[in-house]
């Protein structure tokens, strides 16, 4: 008689505890509170603030039992950060080894802003390092033979300002599993593309009409004195890089040499070598591939044999190898974050990472100036953003002082060559990004601008999941190589290509001027939205086939069992 009321009472415990795991979204829960793992999770909802004492009591207060899967989870975090710093690490390098001997072939003489320009794009997406193409510019400004003027060198950097950023929208396709996630993702590291767009869009024109940039750094640097000293390396590449310079190094030289126009690719080749290969046997002359110099050893990926072509099929292949590092250490961390924070009030995380916009500004500046490279902390934060830890109006801070730490390369670079045009270019680019913030972030209109057309392209990619590698193809290389292809027409100076060049602008011309016609008269936004949702369609039909058929034929053998139809056809047999 005693037992008899405890089984309702169990049975009641027993539904609690599984109505508790069923929650999935605000609507379960009486407070109406938001966490991770939600089904209706919404970064772009307000959820209400939080105190700094619950965030304190969320962080601090955990059985021993959480505290332990804390410290696996940050451990394992840290691990895979270390691999993802490994593969940007591994990409950079890949890529200038594939593409070092094309780089330098796009810096030469002087030529017009728009041609300055595109040669900056093109040749930091071809390094994949900003840091490496204001490296070039300033070196090559500060050349004595006077390789590249002052003027030149600003435009360049503007355009290596926008190349940038190609790194962290690689990154960000690397969420293509999660509709939400990749457009969060995609969304952060397109603000960064967004702001250099409209910076260099209003301070192009400006400066080739007044030249202030010139005037202004050239009044700095006028009793300036640089002096030779050491290259400083920060403290990230000293933990990455020798684990990287066991796989593949990079021959800076070679870019170098081309672009200034004293060699050839084809001059570094073939190698001698006495021996086993060693930076010393080999006499301190390499091709696209390098030795270390310092402990005397040659990387995994060189070999004393090797032609021109034989290094870039290297350089492919890490880049390649880069890649798949860099996705699946991004999937490793987003799981690990993802359960670390799954069940936690976004109104907690929000709080903790709710930072002033200008302190984040000197934050992202700050981490830039120490990892040397404005695409390691973008593509850092941008998984954050993916998985919602980071809303979008704390990233767009957070890569304006990656602009401006990114800086700080080229100005160590200049004070290395011991030249005034050099510095003079290098603090171009420091105010370059300085007037681009004044202009973007203190006035809350103009903020908007980028974190809209962000949140658009991000929106795009809901619709259909290959528009990033559409945006990257068209922004980044397409654009970039026609507008350079009609400015060299017009820099032959001769009337055969100034015709064709004339004739390929106004044909361009008209195209735009019909597509916009297209869009706004002509119902083309819709007709181009309903294309890629039949692409994107299409594409989930396919993926999802099998699971459908599976799904259709279980309902159809239901169906039959139901409603007796085996059994009749088999009466009907005999």
């Amino acid at each position: 008689m005693a037992e008899e009321p405890t089984e309702p009472i169990a049975d009641d415990l027993v539904e609690d505890v599984d109505a508790e795991k069923k929650e999935a979204s605000r609507k379960d829960r009486p407070t109406g509170s938001v966490h991770f793992g939600d089904s209706d999770f919404d970064v772009e909802d307000e959820y209400g603030d939080a105190t700094w004492g619950e965030v304190c009591s969320a962080c601090c207060t955990h059985t021993p039992a959480e505290w332990g899967w804390l410290f696996v989870g940050i451990v394992g975090v840290a691990l895979l950060l270390y691999f993802f710093l490994f593969g940007l690490d591994l990409l950079g390098n890949g890529a200038k080894v594939m593409s070092g001997c094309k780089a330098g072939e796009l810096f030469g003489d002087d030529t017009n802003p728009i041609a300055g320009l595109m040669i900056g794009i093109l040749a930091t997406v071809l390094l994949q390092s900003s840091s490496t193409t204001t490296s070039i510019i300033v070196s090559l400004v500060g050349d004595e033979d006077g390789t590249i003027g002052v003027e030149q060198g600003i435009y360049m950097i503007m355009g290596a300002n926008i190349g940038t950023s190609v790194t962290n929208t690689i990154v960000a396709m690397g969420q293509m599993g999660d509709g939400d996630q990749l457009e969060r993702a995609f969304a952060g590291a397109t603000v960064h593309d967004m702001f250099n767009f409209m910076s260099v869009a209003i301070l192009l024109p400006l400066e080739v009409i007044t030249h202030y940039l010139k005037h202004l750094t050239e009044a700095m640097v006028k009793n300036a004195n640089p002096k030779d000293g050491e290259k400083w390396e920060g403290p990230v590449k000293k933990i990455v890089s020798p684990l990287g310079k066991r796989v593949i190094i990079v021959n800076k030289s070679v870019t170098k040499s081309i672009a200034n126009g004293s060699k050839d690719c084809e001059d570094f080749y073939p190698m001698s070598c006495e021996g086993s290969p060693t930076y010393k046997s080999c006499g301190g002359k390499f091709g696209l591939i390098a030795c270390d110099k310092e402990h005397n050893h040659c990387p995994a990926f060189f070999s004393e044999t090797a032609e021109a072509k034989d290094d870039k099929v290297s350089g492919g292949v890490v880049f390649f190898i880069a890649i798949m590092i860099l996705f699946t250490c991004l999937l490793g961390i987003v799981t690990i974050l993802q359960k670390m924070l799954l069940g936690m009030s976004t109104r907690i995380i929000y709080k903790a990472t709710d930072v002033n916009g200008y302190i984040a500004i000197a934050i992202g500046a700050g981490l830039t100036m120490l990892v040397q490279s404005s695409s390691i902390t973008t593509s850092t934060l941008t998984p954050l953003v993916g998985m919602g830890a980071l809303r979008l109006e704390q990233m767009f801070p957070l890569t304006l002082g990656a602009n401006i730490g990114t800086t700080m390369t080229g100005i160590m670079a200049s004070l290395v060559s011991d030249s005034i045009d050099s510095l003079q270019v290098a603090l171009a680019h420091l105010f370059f990004n300085v007037t681009g913030i004044i202009i973007f972030y203190p006035i809350p209109f103009m903020r908007k601008l980028p974190l809209f057309a962000a949140r658009r392209l991000g929106r795009a990619t809901r619709v259909w999941r290959g528009f990033p590698l559409v945006y990257i193809g068209v922004m980044f290389v397409l654009i970039p190589l026609l507008m350079l292809g009609i400015s060299a027409m017009f820099e032959e100076d001769t009337k055969g290509f100034t015709v064709l060049g004339s004739f390929i602008v106004i044909l361009i011309g008209l195209a735009l001027a019909y597509l916009v016609y297209w869009c706004m008269y002509q119902d083309g936004r819709e007709k181009c939205y309903t294309c890629m949702t039949a692409r994107e369609r299409k594409r989930v039909a396919i993926k999802e086939l099998p699971d459908d058929m599976e799904f259709l034929k279980a309902r159809v053998a239901a169906l039959t069992e139901h409603t007796g139809l085996s059994t009749e056809e088999e009466e009907d047999k005999d």
